[in-house]
């Protein structure tokens, strides 16, 4: 491929990019842009780098039974899911430096600390994915 001289390279950044709701039954958003991380180097990568979490945002890793926050700058909540993507456990505020875990989960959804509390996610719910907007 060739470019014109003086053209700059233009860099797309990844944020936002194969993003989509999860939702709980009856369609209450319980992340608004969730990244889908269901390849190797994206559940590797996961949060890290990152300084920060907006409130409307989070990455579902799959397959993932645990999670750790090595090498992060803040807290998350771990929500963990069966195959049928039903909540078997929700640790709040994992601290950095720290590891979750849940026998039998198969996804983890990684939100903001404080976030599963105040969108009321609990063990039991079953969360779908939603199409992007």
């Amino acid at each position: 491929m060739h470019r014109a001289k003086g053209a700059k390279t233009v860099f797309h950044s990844r944020r936002g990019r194969h993003t989509k709701p999860v939702l709980r039954a009856g369609g209450v958003v319980v992340c608004e842009r969730c990244t889908i991380a269901d390849s190797p180097l994206p559940r590797m990568r996961g949060l890290l780098g990152r300084r920060s979490l907006p409130s409307d945002e989070g990455i579902l890793l799959r397959p993932a039974g645990s999670i750790h926050t090595f090498f992060m700058h803040f807290p998350i909540d771990a929500v963990f899911l069966d195959r049928d993507r039903r909540v078997l456990r929700v640790v709040e505020s994992v601290r950095p430096w720290r590891t979750a875990a849940a026998r039998g989960a198969h996804a983890v959804l990684e939100l903001r600390a404080g976030e599963s509390a105040r969108r009321g996610i609990a063990a039991g719910d079953v969360l779908e994915v939603g199409e992007a907007a």
